[in-house]
């Protein structure tokens, strides 16, 4: 017999000014105690359906609502937020507008004292020690990078206990350590609490690990409910909805094992049972690795992409330079928050450099140094030769164009076509018009040129984040996670577009927690720990290096973790690398 908390029938809604519904006579049961997984492209009413189970949708987001959703009974029509928020614990895609409260204590016990909790103290310190952010408790909350203020967002949720627990994207602006510690958490929760968790995720191999089921939405509609097992062996359905199979998954089925794997362990063990074995020629050919730009001073022992570069001399032109810089920020009380300490960087023309690192480790701060927009407390920041001091952030945005973690925040105009035209036409660069109207185009957005930025999906508001940096026409682009929040098609678009840049943008560097996106676009790594550059070197080698991957709470991809425990050295970086380093047994 099944228990449903929470039940959908005929629902249908439709934002107000919207053309089409967001929501399409959805039906979906979702029973007590399970662990579900929202999948589905960007725009396809993953985010819509799920504020309709705390009454967001249709009480805040008001518009054409149809049907029914009850929640533990209770209709969510007749009833109000308030009410439901004892049910259902929400963590929203803009955690930051969550953050009421000055400290992350406060904050976090804000929700258990409101609803009269004794035990909340209690509960506040047990939280913060589950997320291991009890070194964040006195923090002040506008001082908390982005994954710092994801992880107290959930920690005030999860305070309230609540029967259901939904989280847009839990794993988004998180470091890599901190995302798989949030997941088993959920998982805790789950199985040891009986809470109901529905996450909504666009990273298969966290879908495949830890959900029950999975619910694909399309257009509007769950296309099919499914046991996690039978969600990841629909592999084709999976990407034909811009949904990849996580990367243990398509080795395993390019070397010809059947039934998926929902984890590295456990593809190891499918694979060894096929007397998969490394080739006796070696590892992956030469000719898939990757070449150094000529005269840069890049990434030590890594084989890199070979990109163009502008080369004076033999060398690859200086493009940003910080020299012993050290920042930080005063507190209200008035003392000193150190961020960044001695950072000296040379960027060279022709490189992609990813700024990787855990959470607090001074990315944000680095990147807004380049761009100008701040200057160190100490020490110098040099672009295409201008020091930072010397010129305004508004004339230095000519030169280095920052895009901001949330993108909501590059959105000042009515419409995508007003923000992406702001910087040229006030600047009156000769053919701005014809300018805009190519940016929209390579960005994919002209169709949606007219509508506001901040009204569209979380993969569309990047886009139009990285056609405002472009029509600045930038000799260096700065990207603060560019591909959080985004489906895996849209994310593989941003690196295409990152990738075909280099006709127009000399060098790119991006602060990010895709490692995905490091192995596949990146020729340097720079990383950060504790404010420092703890290491500068090429991905490959980065990612060969388990005690530097463990202390800037990285957690390298699927493959690589695949291909060491097969024994490959040096480490694959994609798919193909490890699936032509191995032969099934009696191929050997």
């Amino acid at each position: 017999m099944t228990d449903p908390i929470i039940e959908a029938r005929d629902l249908s809604f439709r934002y107000p000014g919207a053309e089409v519904d967001s929501l399409r006579n959805v039906n979906l049961r979702i029973e007590r105690g399970d662990f579900v997984a929202v999948v589905g492209g960007n725009g396809s009413g993953k985010t819509t359906l799920c504020k309709t189970f705390n009454g967001l949708v249709p009480h805040y987001w008001n518009g054409d609502f149809a049907g029914s959703v009850h929640v533990d009974g209770v209709d969510t029509f007749t009833s109000d937020v308030a009410s439901l928020s004892s049910k259902v614990g929400y963590v929203y895609q803009d955690f930051q507008n969550q953050l009421v409260r000055p400290t992350v204590r406060d904050e976090i016990s804000f929700g258990p004292i409101n609803f009269g909790h004794a035990d909340h103290a209690h509960r506040t310190a047990e939280v913060l020690g589950t997320l291991g952010i009890s070194d964040l408790a006195q923090r002040f909350t506008w001082q908390l990078s982005g994954g710092q203020a994801h992880a107290t967002a959930l920690a005030a949720v999860l305070a309230l206990r609540p029967q259901i627990l939904v989280v847009d994207e839990p794993v988004a602006e998180l470091d890599p350590a901190r995302a798989h510690q949030i997941y088993r958490q959920l998982q805790v929760l789950n199985e040891q609490h009986g809470i109901t968790v529905i996450t909504i995720e666009h990273h298969a191999e966290f879908i495949a690990e830890y959900a029950r089921s999975v619910v694909l939405m399309a257009e509007g509609a769950p296309v099919w409910h499914l046991p996690v097992d039978e969600a990841v062996n629909r592999a084709e359905e999976l990407e034909a909805h811009g949904i990849p199979a996580p990367q243990v998954v398509q080795a395993c089925r390019a070397l010809g094992v059947p039934h998926a794997p929902r984890d590295v362990i456990s593809a190891l063990h499918s694979l060894r049972e096929r007397d998969v074995v490394v080739r006796p020629n070696g590892a992956f050919s030469p000719a898939t690795t990757r070449e150094t730009p000529a005269g840069s001073a890049s990434p030590r022992g890594g084989e890199e992409r070979g990109v163009a570069s502008s080369v004076v001399g033999g060398e690859a032109r200086v493009v940003a330079r910080s020299s012993t810089v050290n920042h930080g920020y005063r507190t209200v009380a008035g003392d000193l928050h150190d961020v960044l300490h001695g950072v000296d960087l040379t960027l060279h023309a022709g490189e992609r450099v990813a700024l990787v690192g855990g959470n607090g480790s001074g990315k944000t701060t680095l990147l807004k140094l380049l761009a100008g927009i701040m200057v160190p407390r100490s020490g110098q920041v040099e672009i295409d030769g201008v020091n930072t001091r010397s010129r305004s952030a508004g004339k230095l945005a000519e030169i280095a164009s920052y895009l901001y973690q949330h993108p909501q925040q590059m959105f000042l105009k009515d419409s995508v076509r007003s923000d992406v035209a702001l910087f040229p036409s006030g600047r009156r660069v000769p053919g701005w018009e014809e300018l805009v109207e190519t940016v929209l185009q390579r960005v994919k957005l002209a169709p949606l040129a007219e509508r506001d930025g901040r009204a569209l999906s979380g993969g569309q508001q990047r886009r139009a984040t990285l056609a405002i940096g472009l029509a600045m026409r930038p000799r260096i682009l700065l990207l603060d996670e560019p591909t959080s929040s985004l489906d895996v098609a849209s994310r593989e678009d941003v690196t295409a577009m990152l990738a075909d840049l280099s006709d127009t943008i000399e060098c790119t560097v991006l602060a990010t927690h895709d490692m995905h996106l490091v192995a596949d676009w990146a020729t340097r790594v720079i990383v950060l720990e504790g404010g420092r550059v703890a290491a500068d070197l090429g991905p490959r080698e980065l990612f060969g290096r388990p005690d530097l991957m463990e202390r800037a709470r990285l957690v390298p991809p699927q493959v690589v973790v695949l291909g060491t425990l097969l024994g490959l050295d040096p480490v694959p970086l994609s798919v193909e690398e490890l699936v032509s380093s191995v032969v099934v047994g009696e191929g050997v």
